[in-house]
Parts: structure tokens; sequence; C-alpha cells
């Protein structure tokens, strides 16, 4: 089953107690108090994993809880630190926390790639124990703090497949039928609309180690930004594709005029509003790159229906390649066309990669800097006795 929304709880661990403790010990008069501080709780994590592809787990186990940190004893022992809760999810999710007052959403992990890890609740801080409040004047403290409590987020998460290119178009266009031929992907394939209910991801290889992965989205009709047919929701799947391939059946077996067809998509992704999880500063959906491929070629009748798209995507600049996925007729040429398109993003995100690892050990340089003389005065005076 494929789920690409859920609402989750979690709640990181409490930190442990401080404790009161004197110490007590024969021949050891007025030992004085020696109370632990109590550990830290659990803190909870979103790791992104390649293992996953849904969020189907999380709507049967929506709700995660870090252990708690364990109370401070005497001798001056501290609590055990809880530990920390790992909450595996598919790369490209979203999550947003939720406010259970004013019930805004806001943005707080974005985990596109294998491996990133976001801290989305902190655990609790242990308390002191009541050696830690000796003093001048107060030799025997009396006190111990109870550790804090952890914190409760309700997180909304939202997948948005990384997909390298996005098939759109009207159902029954031929999007199914095209990712089962350029992929091994085995999606359903019926004469009927909206058989594709659901994203189907494949991965086409090109050879010469050029590959990329390809999301066919469930059909689009005219007013789908209303919630007309599915709506519009399975278009925040192709919002971080490198380029749009829009599919158009020229045949006469739609009934619908293709140049009519494929302006309606176009304004339903000029409609589209991404929903809160969406990248600030992120491209429009409407304004990325995009390919038209009038499909259905092999079962042409009017050949004027194919010249009319023809000439009106090429007044829009458009690239446009006539495709038929059933005898493979223009295929190869669509996926050479989509590839430039695929690489420029691909090379764009690893330098926005690598600018933001070397900024981030940018900003570790100075607390580096500043331990190093410490460490140097400790190792002299280590040598020196």
């Amino acid at each position: 089953m494929f789920v690409d929304e859920v609402d989750i709880v979690a709640a990181a661990g409490d930190g442990g107690s401080g404790c009161m403790s004197f110490r007590r010990e024969k021949y050891v008069p007025r030992g004085g108090p020696d109370g632990g501080n109590g550990g830290w709780g659990g803190s909870i994590y979103l790791v992104a994993s390649p293992n996953l592809n849904t969020l189907v787990n999380f709507r049967y186990h929506p709700e995660f809880k870090a252990p708690r940190g364990g109370n401070g004893s005497g001798a001056n022992r501290t609590g055990k630190s809880g530990n920390d809760l790992d909450i595996p999810v598919p790369a490209g999710t979203v999550a947003t926390a939720v406010d259970a007052e004013t019930g805004e959403h806001r943005q707080i992990a974005d985990l596109v790639y294998d491996g990133d890890r976001v801290l989305i609740a902190r655990g609790g801080r242990g308390g002191r124990g009541n050696a830690v409040f000796v003093s001048l004047t107060n030799q025997a403290p009396r006190r111990a703090d109870p550790g804090e409590p952890g914190e409760i987020v309700s997180l909304h998460l939202h997948l948005k497949l990384i997909a390298d290119v996005g098939l759109i178009g009207f159902p029954n266009a031929g999007k199914s039928t095209l990712i089962s031929v350029i992929s091994a992907a085995k999606p359903k394939i019926a004469d009927y609309p909206f058989t594709t209910l659901v994203p189907n991801l494949g991965v086409v290889d090109l050879g010469s180690d050029r590959s990329f992965v390809v999301a066919d989205v469930p059909g689009l009709i005219e007013g789908a930004h209303t919630g007309a047919g599915l709506g519009q929701r399975f278009l925040g799947h192709v919002e971080r594709s490198a380029v749009l391939v829009h599919l158009v059946d020229v045949s006469s077996l739609s009934g619908r005029d293709p140049v009519e067809d494929f302006e309606i998509i176009r304004r339903e992704l000029a409609l589209y509003e991404p929903d809160l999880g969406s990248e600030l500063g992120h491209t429009p959906i409407a304004k990325r790159p995009q390919i038209v491929a009038p499909s259905k070629i092999d079962a042409l009748d009017d050949p004027d229906r194919l010249k009319r798209l023809v000439k009106h995507v090429k007044k829009q600049g458009l690239e446009c390649i006539p495709i038929s996925a059933a005898t493979g007729d223009g295929v190869s040429a669509l996926l050479e066309a989509m590839w430039p398109h695929v690489a420029a993003s691909k090379a764009a995100a690893a330098a926005a990669r690598l600018a933001a690892q070397q900024a981030e050990q940018a900003h570790q340089a100075p607390a580096r800097q500043a331990r190093a003389p410490h460490a140097a005065a400790h190792d002299s005076r280590t040598h020196g006795e």
C-alpha cells in the first residue's frame, strides 16, 4: 500500500531525577553530600533510509517514545542517559510541526538524501543532585531537582518522491505503458480512466553510467486544482523533478482535442499550490523544464491532430517528440532528450550539497580553534609532570 501523508506524535525521554545523598562511610566523619545528577532523556531523530519508499508503517504505529534518563545516585554517580531513538523514513520526506493550539504548520525537516538525520524532539535535561548545591553557607544541602520533561511534538509527514523525471497528462495518455517499457516497473495498465491511483517509480538505464528515476503520476483532469478527479495532491511527487514530460494522446480514441488537453494540463500546473512542506524559494512546478510527447502515434487516424499539436507546442518554445510506447517509435529519442536536464539538475544538487558541507565545516572551524589552546595547555602540563 502506498501512503504519502501521515500524522505522528514523537515524545522525547524525560531527564532522570537528581539524587539527595550523603556520604556515610566508616572512619569518614562528615562525609558531606554526594548525590549525583540525573541522566539526559533520549532524543528523537528522523533518518532518511534507502530501504523505504512509503509511509505506510506510520499508519499503524503513529506514536514514538524515547527512553527516559536514569536517576542519579550516591557517590556522585550520574544517571545513565536514555538512548536516542532514530525513526527511519523514506528519502524525500518533509516533516512539519503542528501547533496544537493554532493548528499552524512549520517545516522543521526536509530529508532529501539517504542518511540525512534531523533532530525533531530533544530529550529532557537530568535533574541536579544535592552535591551541586554545596556552598560556603550551605555545607549540607537537602535539595535535589527532578528531571526536565522531554519535548513532545505533533508532526505531519509528507513524502515527495525523488524522481528526476515526472510523467504527467490526462488519464489513459499512456504514462503507465511508457514507464513499463523504459524501466522494470510493472504498473497496472487498462483501458479505463484512473487506472493509476498512486505514483509509480521506475529506473531508466541509458548505459555509460547514465541512469535516472522516472515517476508516473496519476492522471490529471480539468479542475484538478479544485479536487476534481484525484485532485492535485500527487503533483507534489514531481516538485523535485528536473524535467516534466507531457504525454498527450493524439489518437481519436480519447474523444478530446490534443491541443486543448495540453493547455488544460498546463493551466493545472500553473494553479498548483504547493503545501507548507515545500521548499522556500523552490522553482514553481509550472516553470520547470518541460518536454511534450504526443503519444499513441501508432493508433493515429487523423494526422492533422498531431500536426496541430506539434505546431502549437513549438510556438510555446517547447521540445516535441512524438512517441508510441507500444511500438517503441520515438522512445529512445525521448529518453535522450530527458538526460541533459537530469544531468544538469544532478550537477547543481551536488554543487549545492558540497557548498552546504563546506559552510558547515567553516562554521565548526572557530569552535575547534577555540578548543586547541586548551588542549595544548593540557598537553604541556602533562608532559611537564
